[in-house]
């Protein structure tokens, strides 16, 4: 994968699915900036219930987006796709996790336990793949950076290392890298995405 250049005509279907891989990408990031803001806000103490009411909608929508990611992706490797989907799997049953933990809110769980922040690395892990895949298929190596940085954040949220300030500007980082990614990737000409079918496994 990584061709620039069109291999085939694009059917529909390859058009669809390389759209909604996309929306995927661009939904990720806005919410990621968006949950980069609130924990920003976050730190003010104000308004705490409606905030977590918010971060959790977000969280389930971060979830959706990612998921058109996950099913959506082109790659040539057959079992990469299946491992990134039995991943995704995976951050969904850590999902329900935080839920059981938080009382019916995730990010009730993620402030009163920490350590729930390691449920969240399926899904950094899912994200982290897309980044990284693209990185490689089009040097876009703001992938690479993320993919190291969203499972190591976790991590040092999870053991208590980041201060609230430390949080929320390593979440800032992450926003900020998704948005040059997201900014680079989308615009690309479609049948970049698809490449030379026949190579399929």
């Amino acid at each position: 994968m990584g061709e620039k250049q069109e291999f085939q005509p694009l059917s529909g279907e390859d058009r669809i699915t390389v759209v909604l891989y996309r929306i995927g990408i661009t939904v990720s990031t806005v919410i990621v900036v968006w949950l980069a803001y609130l924990l920003a806000r976050s730190s003010s103490g104000a308004g705490m219930v409606a905030l977590f009411r918010a971060a959790d909608l977000l969280g389930y929508a971060l979830f959706a987006s990612t998921g058109l990611c996950v099913f959506f992706i082109h790659l040539y490797i057959g079992k990469f796709k299946t491992y990134l989907k039995n991943l995704y799997f995976l951050g969904l049953g850590c999902l329900v996790a935080l839920l059981v933990v938080g009382k019916g809110s995730p990010a009730a769980a993620l402030v009163t336990e920490p350590v729930t922040a390691l449920l969240l690395l399926p899904l950094a892990g899912c994200i982290g793949f897309v980044t990284a895949k693209e990185a490689f298929c089009f040097k876009l190596f703001e992938g690479y950076l993320l993919a190291m940085i969203m499972p190591a954040y976790l991590v040092l949220a999870a053991v208590g290392a980041l201060a609230s300030g430390g949080l929320s500007y390593g979440l800032g980082l992450i926003a900020l890298l998704l948005a040059v990614f997201a900014f680079r990737k989308v615009p690309m000409p479609l049948a970049w995405d698809i490449g030379d079918k026949t190579a399929y496994q």
